[in-house]
């Protein structure tokens, strides 16, 4: 469930692959480097919860993140970003009025100053005071804590299954775990200790485990396993950490959208608009039959008449469907399978020589898909510019607009968190609500002004007709 990497927009689609490979529902993610925080969705249909540092021009470090699966996702009640270290997201489940409350978060390294570590945990323990006891609570992340096997003190936290000796911030974290009933999950299920280390050193002679998954004491039971999975590959000095729970999500009820955009762009083709017209034409010569009896109501006649304009559509036009283009090549992909190869063959030297020389390929592979992607992205936006062209020659100015934006960087992502008044992000649904309502009744409640403008009324009075009309026959327009 957790995995550090250095995300990027090139890398989110490779950790994608490596999410569905292993089956992942809740991916963490830490050390994006992305700034501010908001949601994306990607072409693969994971989404993004990302938090970073909140201005805009501050330098990429830090950051973490939650990339969901579609199941995730229809089970998501809410998420909060605590800025560039911490981020939570809660979730329906299964379990009548249980809620699984997952945190990931990027501690700061042993070698930083005590302020900055109590800073980080105090902030945690804050998000931690406000969830409730009787919701599962888990705790993941790159928490840079060496726990080590020797328990004692700490028998109710941890196991002995950890690696190498706890250092301080393993202390400040095992003591984090005890004040909140936690357990480690990592020093709890006995594994070789390959599938413990979580973290290797540059020249892959030092290894440590520093990444950890933490459970409430009170669902201990629901975590079934928790051990590192080597190969999954990402360009990371990190180790995938893969924890395997009994809880199963639930899909939340939320009232979807009947907004329906269609394909109008066809009507552009002559015959096309032909058909189109014909096809209202009689529908509207049999709607009329029944206005002219006059037992409906105005409800009623309004319901008709719509039906009668969208299953013409429907029928005529079809439903648009937003398509949104992979850019990363087929070439690149197999780039990457060839890097992750590579770095099975690290995995399974024997010897340092081996290795050593393993480590070369590896590097040398990864190399070739960063240039890679590179040309890819290169060929993206030159295709992007000659769609630009073609369209902007037909006269699509639409569609030249969002080419453009595209190009430039400033594509409107839909589907950004709302903020309140000061600027904090809301995420739940019913705070999104509240906040929706309380605009627009600032808006429309407005006091009148206290210099009104000085209008003369009309010269002419228009007479308005308000009898019944017969409706006019679309097919004369």
């Amino acid at each position: 469930m957790e995995l550090e990497n250095h995300v990027r927009r090139n890398k989110a689609a490779q950790i994608a692959r490596e999410r569905r490979a292993y089956n992942i529902t809740v991916l963490g993610l830490c050390e994006t480097r992305w700034t501010q925080s908001g949601q994306v969705r990607l072409n693969t249909g994971e989404m993004i919860l990302y938090s970073g540092h909140e201005e805009e021009d501050a330098h990429h470090t830090e950051g973490v993140a939650f990339m969901l699966s579609h199941e995730a996702q229809n089970a998501l009640i809410s998420w909060e970003a605590a800025g560039p270290r911490i981020i939570y997201a809660s979730f329906k489940t299964k379990k009548e009025n249980i809620k699984l409350n997952i945190i990931q978060c990027y501690a700061p390294t042993n070698d930083k100053d005590g302020e900055t570590k109590e800073d980080f945990y105090n902030k945690l323990q804050t998000l931690c005071d406000k969830l409730k006891e009787k919701d599962m609570t888990i705790l993941i992340g790159y928490l840079n804590a060496k726990i080590g096997s020797d328990n004692s003190g700490y028998e109710e936290v941890m196991g002995r299954q950890g690696l190498g000796k706890m250092n301080e911030n393993g202390e400040m974290l095992a003591d984090f775990c005890a004040f909140n009933n936690m357990i480690i999950g990592g020093s709890v299920f006995p594994h070789r200790r390959i599938h413990k280390a979580t973290w290797v050193s540059p020249d892959h002679r030092t290894e440590n485990q520093i990444d950890h998954i933490c459970i409430g004491r009170k669902f201990r039971r629901s975590m079934q396993d928790v051990r590192v999975q080597r190969g999954a590959d990402a360009a990371s000095d990190h180790h995938l950490v893969l924890a395997r729970m009994k809880m199963k999500l639930k899909k939340r009820e939320v009232k979807k959208s009947t907004r329906t955009q269609y394909n109008v762009d066809f009507l552009k083709d002559r015959l096309t608009t032909e058909t189109f017209r014909l096809t209202v034409r009689n529908k509207y010569e049999a709607l009329q039959d029944l206005l002219d009896e006059g037992n409906m109501d105005i409800d009623t006649q309004w319901q008709q008449i719509k039906e009668m304009w969208t299953s013409t559509c429907s029928e005529v036009l079809g439903k648009k469907k937003y398509q949104q283009k992979d850019w990363i090549s087929a070439d690149t992909l197999n780039k990457v399978q060839v890097r992750k190869e590579k770095k099975g063959a690290i995995n399974n030297s024997r010897t340092r020589a081996a290795k050593a020389t393993a480590q070369e390929e590896y590097t040398e592979a990864n190399r070739a898909v960063k240039n890679s992607i590179k040309t890819d992205k290169a060929n993206f936006i030159e295709d992007l510019a000659k769609e630009a062209e073609d369209v902007s020659a037909q006269g699509n100015m639409k569609q030249l607009y969002e080419i453009t934006r595209k190009l430039a960087g400033k594509y409107k992502r839909t589907d950004r968190p709302i903020k309140d008044k000061n600027g904090n992000v809301l995420t739940s649904d019913e705070d999104q609500l509240k906040r929706w309502r309380e605009y627009f009744e600032e808006l429309l409640n407005r006091p009148p002004p206290q210099n009104p403008p000085d209008i003369t009324p009309a010269e002419e009075v228009l007479q308005i007709n308000c009898e019944r009309q017969r409706l006019r026959n679309p097919s004369n327009t």
